[in-house]
């Protein structure tokens, strides 16, 4: 044993908690507080202390359901693509690493009572959380995900890793007499509109409430960018919303199908991301630009051309028979999900 203790945080004794790497942006206070002022249930700030010093950390959502309870980090129909804990046992020994991550795991298993057959439990792991076995060990079930992310060095190194075929489009892109450019929460709302559009034209359901966007945006602050593009009247085309963690920039939301003259737009966006990622001094600790998800073939086809590193993540979550109707109403409640073609 480690002589872990667990403790329930408040939003400040969390944000104060985190470490300065290793940690998503969707893992800070201010992202947690959007979800949890918009979030139909509970959520809890797990804490794991030695003495005073906090060497790991998890969010879990709670929500009852006529099926029992739901237990989710994070939690479904917000389009977050990962959380789960963190674990930062403050030295560089594998054995403090495993011992502490088993410890904590083994300690919130039994204070959230997730064995019991009611209660449906999913995971989505950070790609920075390597070690998902102690979840496996007290009856999880694990299945490895995957994400693209863009190493940032410089923008030669990262031209160098794009397709030709991209390469090829982002100069016809950048040719265009087309704008992108940085705005506020109107344009954030812009690109929301056009998700739910697109939505819309495919008669489809989009159930993530404008506030909670607007509540992210507004909350991260400087560590949030919308990327706008318009045409030369104006117009709106195209536009990503953009999150940063002290590492990570996030293709979060937007970037639906949008073509100008023939030319995609969104390869002009995503270039003026990376552009941003590597010469602005605000941004100086972000060194990677995550395509967030690499998980669905028809999307694969055009995120592999930007030549970044496939990281894998774990999702965790109840297994047997009798979690199978729980599943399929975590997965309804999931159904929003974004579109991110080409």
């Amino acid at each position: 044993m480690t002589n872990l203790r667990i403790e329930l945080m408040s939003l400040d004794e969390w944000d104060a908690a985190l470490p300065k790497t290793g940690f998503e942006v969707f893992h800070t206070g201010a992202f947690l507080d959007a979800i949890d002022q918009h979030f139909d249930g509970e959520m809890l700030l797990f804490g794991g202390f030695k003495g005073d010093h906090p060497v790991a950390l998890m969010p879990v959502f709670l929500r009852k359901t006529a099926l029992g309870r739901m237990v989710v980090s994070p939690p479904p129909s917000m389009s977050i693509p990962f959380m789960g804990p963190i674990v930062n046992p403050n030295s560089p020994k594998q054995s403090a690493y495993e011992s502490i991550n088993k410890d904590f795991t083994e300690q919130i298993i039994d204070e959230l009572d997730i064995r019991t057959t009611r209660t449906f439990v999913r995971l989505l792991c950070s790609p920075d959380y390597m070690d998902p076995r102690p979840l496996e060990w007290s009856g999880l079930t694990l299945k490895p995900s995957f994400t693209y992310r863009i190493n940032v060095t410089s923008l030669d190194d990262v031209n160098s890793g794009f397709s030709r075929s991209l390469r090829r489009e982002i100069k016809q892109a950048k040719d265009l007499d087309v704008t992108v450019s940085v705005e506020g929460i109107e344009g954030a709302h812009d690109v929301y509109n056009d998700i739910v559009s697109r939505y819309d034209e495919q008669d489809e359901p989009f159930t993530m409430p404008w506030e909670f966007v607007e509540t992210v945006v507004e909350n991260l602050g400087d560590r949030c960018r919308t990327y706008v593009a318009r045409d030369p009247d104006g117009n709106y085309l195209s536009g990503i919303i953009v999150p940063f963690s002290n590492e990570s920039a996030y293709y979060w939301l937007g970037g639906a199908r949008a073509v100008y003259e023939n030319v995609s737009i969104n390869n002009l966006l995503h270039w003026t991301i990376l552009e941003d990622i590597a010469t602005d001094d605000a941004l100086e600790s972000v060194t990677k630009y995550d395509l967030v998800g690499a998980n669905t073939e028809r999307l694969c086809d055009y995120k592999s051309k930007f030549g970044g590193e496939l990281v894998p993540y774990y999702v965790a979550e109840s297994a047997g028979t009798s979690m199978t109707i729980a599943k399929r109403t975590y997965q309804l409640l999931n159904s929003s999900k974004i579109p991110l073609p080409k």
